[in-house]
């Protein structure tokens, strides 16, 4: 090997960078091991008893030290922002998909208008989404092109005062498009903006935020999140902040007595019996009317308004009255009925009627009666304020204090004075909902300082602050798809991880020292330094390591392991035929260097695939897969050659076997040709089963792909998964239990209002989960800690996952699209380096083979297995890797039957391709075997959430290992000429 002395720098350069890079990690390790040890010195021996006291002794503790030098200018700050990410899997949190509204957006774009053509349009978009992928936009465009004589252009629509700079009357609706599309995408950037704000004052360690594509769909990522309802609320909060006057309660004290009056009427006439007598016995005639006239009487007693009321006032004051949660949707209900609103007299007939908070001890709402301008809307908004913090009021209550621009400071004057002069009030409404009425006794307010004052808690306050600084969104912005993971499940997911790594590797390294003796030491040696440059390059880009992503670190072993076995069969090889072992070694690395690149390009093609298709942890699983296969071509080529070679150079004799395995498979001469139709008839059954399983039992399709809400949850005794479906079943109407690893955990599924959006829906849906599993729970397990799934006992909710409907199917049509690209992808790579089709042919003939036998087998298996067998991401991920893998040992196969026709001319086809599979059958069991063990170590060991996908992993090497001997070189062989075959092959090979 030539520059052996530039192998060696930059490979000692290249290994001291990437201890520098995982130094940080180490760094923060040990200084958050020291906080742990400092709370558990503060508070003694029940420390598990008190979780939350912990994290923040913990946390006061890292703060205290944050700027402090802890070695060579490194501060545990600057340590943390560069040491190697932790997924949520890994660590805990939060990880949303959040949808911004593109149909608020055309509606404030459009001023809210009441054109039937518009709102028609968007009604019909609203349609044709749900059974679509195109951009809601678009369907909106092409519904209003198919009203008659529907103009965008129209100032009811978009030629209106907002867009008059860039939109005129004459416009087409062609023109009018590009700028509409123009500011949805300002809006939704907009929006990205402010959720990016509010999530860097939040607190949370390296999260991520990314927009995905132009689809309005924004990717936010929350590592170590543990307050998940403050986080949703953050991120969906509108924060559209609006000042209303408030009209006096002593007003409207005859409007709700006619109301009630009026609602009275209505309710008597409703419940009015006709009783029908003709066929009743004479002596039951009388009972019968009797009873009727007492269900009209009791019905005319009833009074709905001012029954619900718990408390009026109608002495003045900006509260007209309080009811209780529970009764304030009928109240709105009453409220928005023209008959009742007829009622308002005439100065009165544009009010808004309001909510308050809700009293946390008495569960109670006020009611308030806002008062706008002349075009019913706020007299100020929100977007006057400039800066915002977290304070208290003059009784110590938690407030926030806010400070407005000049343009509202003299709004903000011209309000409070007006305020003041009337004796009324003025609300501070957010998000529709008034948080505080204060009056103005005092004049007016110069300097536009404002408060809202409620009934806050510290970090509630801290977020209204937050979100008021960071400014409203543009448009809602609704959670499509969501994943909560408990830090208790993160840390046993490391746990897990770690141990299947150590495993794995162990068991690696034994065997390539059995199998290759000292030359396998050099490999395992070479090994250690590639796992070395993986993580060093993993904290170096700043990528995130995940489970799947420890799972592909764990196969790139597999995949260092075959590059080495590749070089050291081929030097047995050289070596067999007499040469000396300084030549032996030059040839063999030098005849393997073209399969090992073949090999790893292909699976490397369908890493490239999974990264641009894949979303979350399946980016990580591709991330080290193709980081790991650049490491692996580097090690082993360069620093096995250099220990080899260090050792040979002084006349040492280096055998490449034990006395075990000295000789082993050096004599086999299978005629793996004339056994190709046994092969042929094997794989058609398994075919056929496998495709009427498809089409009768289908597959277990997860939450990814279905829509959904799915939840992990852990119990303090070993629980019956079939008795926990039957009373969810009772609660949910469709739910599915089943055994989720440990007998007292289980994975409960429901499509229960998969269609409704909104954290009231997800609250409900855990209430339900709650109530349902409560005979299974503690006595003392209360709601708030089952839904955290935090505490000392570690039970409840451990981890949760919600995927809509709309963005499910979208997540299925792009598995769908991966898969299809990925055999494409490698149809025409195979066809560009052989130049034959028929090496295409077979290629794609045996991974689809593989697909369709792994499908087969999940479909067939997954009612009793006992781990989750659904088909995900993640399951998409693992045929992708089957695929690589399956194309890996093809390729190696097709290079050496390439090498064979060239020098073996005048054998006969047939004997060619036997003698080149069986020259590879060494390298091919011995591979496959390797790799098995990694992934039955991370398949035992790896933890419950990647059973199946290594399940279907090992399946895969299984199937894909038969497949490169008994269906891609049949194939190939089957549909070449083969008299002309090795000519062709020689001209190709010389091209």
């Amino acid at each position: 090997m030539q520059n052996k002395g530039l192998v060696k720098v930059f490979a000692i350069l290249f290994g001291l960078v990437c201890l520098y890079q995982l130094s940080f990690t180490f760094i923060t390790n040990k200084v958050e091991n020291d906080a742990e040890a400092f709370a558990e010195q503060k508070i003694g021996e029940d420390v598990e008893n008190y979780p939350q006291v912990r994290e923040t002794v913990q946390q006061r503790y890292l703060d205290s030290i944050g700027n402090q030098e802890i070695i060579a200018g490194i501060t545990y700050e600057s340590a943390k922002d560069k040491e190697l990410n932790k997924g949520l899997d890994l660590k805990g949190g939060i990880n949303v998909i959040l949808q911004v509204s593109v149909k608020d957006i055309l509606r404030g774009l459009a001023n809210n208008t009441n054109d039937p053509a518009f709102n028609q349009a968007l009604a019909e978009a609203d349609r044709a989404q749900a059974n679509s992928q195109e951009n809601y936009v678009d369907l909106f465009f092409d519904a209003y092109e198919n009203i008659p004589n529907a103009r965008l252009a129209s100032p009811d629509v978009f030629a209106n005062k907002t867009l008059s700079d860039e939109i005129n009357y004459e416009m087409s609706n062609d023109d009018v498009k590009p700028i509409i599309r123009r500011k949805i995408d300002e809006s939704i950037g907009s929006a990205f903006e402010v959720l990016r704000k509010r999530i860097d004052k939040f607190g949370v360690t390296q999260p991520n935020i990314q927009r995905l594509g132009n689809s309005g769909r924004i990717l936010v990522e929350l590592p170590g999140a543990r307050e998940i309802d403050r986080v949703q609320a953050l991120l969906q909060s509108t924060a559209e902040l609006e000042f209303w006057h408030v009209y006096n309660s002593n007003q409207f004290q005859n409007f709700f007595v006619q109301a009630n009056n009026t609602l009275k009427n209505i309710v008597a006439e409703e419940t009015e019996t006709e009783v029908d007598t003709t066929d009743a016995p004479e002596d039951e005639i009388d009972a019968l009317l009797a009873a009727a006239e007492d269900t009209t009487e009791v019905a005319s007693q009833v009074n709905p308004l001012f029954d619900a009321m718990v408390q009026p006032n109608f002495q003045g004051g900006p509260v007209l009255a309080t009811f209780t949660a529970a009764d304030t949707a009928t109240v709105n209900s009453y409220l928005k009925m023209s008959q009742i609103r007829s009622l308002l007299p005439s100065e009165l007939r544009e009010v808004k009627f309001a909510w308050g908070i809700t009293d946390e001890n008495s569960d109670v709402v006020p009611l308030y009666a806002l008062r706008g301008n002349r075009q019913n809307e706020p007299a100020l908004g929100g977007s006057v304020i400039t800066d915002a913090i977290q304070t208290y009021d003059q009784v110590g209550r938690v407030a926030v204090s806010m400070q407005m621009n000049g343009r509202g400071a003299k709004i903000w004057e011209e309000m409070t004075g007006q305020a003041s002069a009337n004796q009324t009030s003025i609300a501070i409404v957010l998000d529709n909902v008034v948080y505080s009425a204060p009056s103005v006794s005092s004049g007016p307010i110069s300097g536009g300082r404002s408060e809202i004052t409620g009934q806050f808690s510290i970090s509630e306050g801290q977020d209204l602050a937050n979100v008021l600084r960071a400014g409203a969104l543009p448009a809602s912005a609704d959670i499509i798809q969501s994943e909560v993971v408990g830090p208790s499940l993160g840390q046993e997911a490391i746990d897990s991880g770690i141990m299947s790594f150590v495993i794995a590797l162990i068991l690696v390294l034994l065997w390539m020292i059995f199998y290759y003796g000292k030359a396998g030491l050099y490999a395992d040696v070479a090994l250690v330094v590639n796992i070395l440059f993986i993580f060093g390059i993993l904290a170096g880009l700043g990528a995130v390591l995940t489970l799947p992503g420890i799972a592909g670190i764990v196969l790139t072993i597999g995949i260092s392991v075959d590059a080495n076995v590749l070089i050291f069969e081929r030097i047995r090889e050289e070596l067999a035929k007499g040469k000396v072992q300084k030549d032996a070694i030059k040839d063999g690395f030098s005849n393997a260097l073209s399969s090992i690149l073949d090999a790893n390009i292909t699976t490397g093609l369908t890493g490239f695939i999974l990264l641009i298709l894949g979303t979350g942890p399946i980016k990580g699983f591709a991330t080290t897969l193709l980081i790991g296969i650049a490491t692996s071509l580097f090690t082993a080529i360069f620093i096995t050659r250099l220990f080899i070679d260090g050792y040979g150079k002084n006349g040492k004799s280096l055998e490449f076997s034990t006395g075990a395995t000295k000789g082993l498979f050096s004599n086999v001469n299978i005629n793996f040709l004339g056994k190709r139709k046994v092969g042929y008839i094997i794989s058609g059954i398994l075919i056929l089963i496998s495709v009427v399983s498809l089409l009768t039992q289908g597959l277990n399709q997860g939450v990814d792909f279905v829509g959904g809400r799915s939840y992990t949850v852990r119990f303090d005794q070993t629980v019956n998964p079939t008795e926990i479906e039957r009373d969810l079943i009772a609660e949910f109407g469709s739910a599915n239990a089943k055994t989720f690893g440990a007998a007292n955990q289980i994975k409960v599924t429901t499509k229960y209002k998969v269609e409704e959006e909104g954290t009231e829906v997800d609250n409900e849906i855990q209430q339900k989960l709650y109530s349902a599993l409560q005979p299974y729970l503690p006595a003392d397990l209360s709601y708030d800690n089952f839904a955290v799934g935090e505490g000392e006992r570690e039970l409840g909710i451990m981890q949760s996952l919600k995927v809509g409907p709309s963005i499910a199917d979208d997540i299925k049509q792009a598995s769908i699209w991966a898969v299809l690209g990925s055999l494409l992808v490698i149809f025409l790579y195979i066809l560009l380096r052989f130049r034959k089709w028929q090496f295409s042919l077979g290629a794609v003939a045996a991974v689809t083979h593989d697909v369709l036998i792994v499908l087969g087998i999940f479909s067939l298996t997954y009612k009793f297995m006992p781990f989750n067998m659904e088909i995900d991401q993640a399951f998409i991920a693992a045929i992708l890797t089957v695929v690589g893998y399956s194309l890996n040992d093809t390729v190696v196969i097709y290079d050496r039957i390439r090498e064979f026709f060239n020098e073996h001319t005048s054998w006969a086809a047939n004997d060619t391709i036997n003698a080149a599979v069986n020259s590879t059958i060494s390298r091919t069991l011995n591979t496959s075997l390797t790799t098995l063990v990694v992934l039955l170590a991370i398949f035992i060991f790896g933890g419950e959430s990647i059973r199946g996908f290594m399940f279907a992993l090992i399946v895969g090497v299984i199937v894909g290992t038969y497949s490169s001997v008994f269906i891609a070189t049949p194939v190939t062989y089957d549909t070449m000429n083969k008299r002309n075959a090795k000519k062709k092959l020689s001209e190709a090979e010389a091209a």
